[in-house]
């Protein structure tokens, strides 16, 4: 091979290394190109995302919408309750937000918020623990109250009839949409032919608060039911530990309720019925005579203990067919906790205490001391 054939080849491999390399720089400027493009429009996008997460979620809309902020909860437990509820759009964002301005600090309590305020106004709002409403009307359910007592009361302070209540609470298309949303709580046992009312002792005692100039009867029992469904939902595991269904437990509690308006008695009241009941001793107690009869008596006579009723526990052994009251708490708690002893019989003397029994003759002694 001459040199210029040499000459030649060295020239032509150059240039083909040369547009080769071009080749190279051309996809490698593309690549970098196309990257800084999707981090243009990634960052963009994440910039009129982030902007869009701190307005209102909906600012034409006042419905309010009320939180609960458990004491301790970090800024992950708030963010997702608050999403959750549909109060911001995204919990990442309001993490990264109070993160980036060093807010730390927020008020536990019970809030009311609404989807037309932006991040900003909520965050505020859990810092000093304001709640943003007022309450429109206030309405408090004792414990120990029946769904007809409960319907006199909101409609002294509502604007609609007692009978108006009454009626939606008894509405069998009503009842069924509770059961579905309430499963585990509303059982098929409320649907009883016997049961006087499908949701007595269904509706938790408490005061609630709305926001609304006139509330509807079904989110007024709905509100009820969810706050008895929460109550039930702490204690569900230690009712089916009982052998106890939903409806017997809230039974049982209504009973312990009306016994007794001392916290401290409900537990040894608890454990008596529960020793009668493995006696098959029938439970002889005066209120679900008072319910089966349906009025209000100073003194039970022994001519109403005779009532015939699936309510009366002096006809009847065991619990009543169903609830006759709402009930506290604490009650359901002692149903479930109630305190081991052998006492078979208990009664109340003139001043409200209460004395227990072992048997019959000792119960017979502390009637004769105590009220005779």
């Amino acid at each position: 091979m001459s040199k210029d054939d040499k000459h030649n080849g060295f020239q032509k491999n150059l240039i083909k290394r040369g547009e080769e390399a071009s080749k190279v720089r051309k996809i490698v400027a593309i690549i970098i190109v196309c990257f800084t493009l999707i981090i243009i429009i990634g960052g963009i996008s994440g910039y009129i995302y982030i902007n869009s997460a701190l307005e209102p979620v909906d600012e034409d809309n006042s419905t309010q919408i009320e939180v609960e902020i458990p004491i301790g909860s970090s800024s992950s437990t708030i963010a997702g309750i608050l999403e959750e509820n549909g109060i911001i759009k995204d919990a990442r964002v309001f993490r990264f937000y109070t993160k980036f301005n060093n807010v730390n600090e927020f008020q536990a309590g019970n809030y009311t918020f609404n989807t037309a305020m932006n991040m900003d106004e909520i965050i505020e709002s859990l810092q000093h623990g304001r709640v943003i409403v007022d309450a429109v009307h206030t309405v408090t359910i004792p414990e120990g109250l029946t769904v007809d007592q409960i319907a006199e009361i909101y409609s002294k302070q509502l604007d609609f009839s007692k009978e108006d209540f009454l009626e939606v609470a008894n509405d069998p298309d009503f009842i069924e949409k509770l059961m579905e949303k309430y499963p585990s709580l509303l059982t098929e046992d409320i649907l009883d032919d016997e049961i006087r009312t499908p949701l007595e002792g269904y509706m938790f005692a408490s005061t609630y608060d709305f926001y609304e100039e006139e509330p509807t009867i079904e989110s007024i029992i709905d509100r009820m039911v969810e706050q008895t469904n929460s109550i039930f939902q702490q204690y569900e595991g230690e009712i089916a530990e009982r052998d106890l269904t939903p409806h017997e437990a809230i039974t049982f509690a209504s009973v312990v309720e009306k016994e007794t308006a001392h916290e401290e008695e409900r537990p040894q009241i608890a454990g008596v019925f529960y020793n009668r009941m493995e006696e098959d001793i029938a439970l002889q107690t005066d209120p679900t005579v008072l319910y089966a009869k349906g009025e209000h008596q100073a003194v039970v006579t022994f001519e109403d203990l005779e009532v015939e009723s699936p309510y009366n526990t002096y006809v009847v052994k065991g619990l009543p067919i169903g609830p006759i009251s709402n009930f506290a708490e604490n009650s359901l708690k002692a149903v479930v906790s109630p305190e081991d002893s052998d006492y078979l019989f208990f009664l109340h003397d003139e001043d409200g205490n209460i004395h227990f029994a072992e048997t019959f003759d000792e119960h017979v002694e502390n009637r004769e001391k105590y009220i005779n």
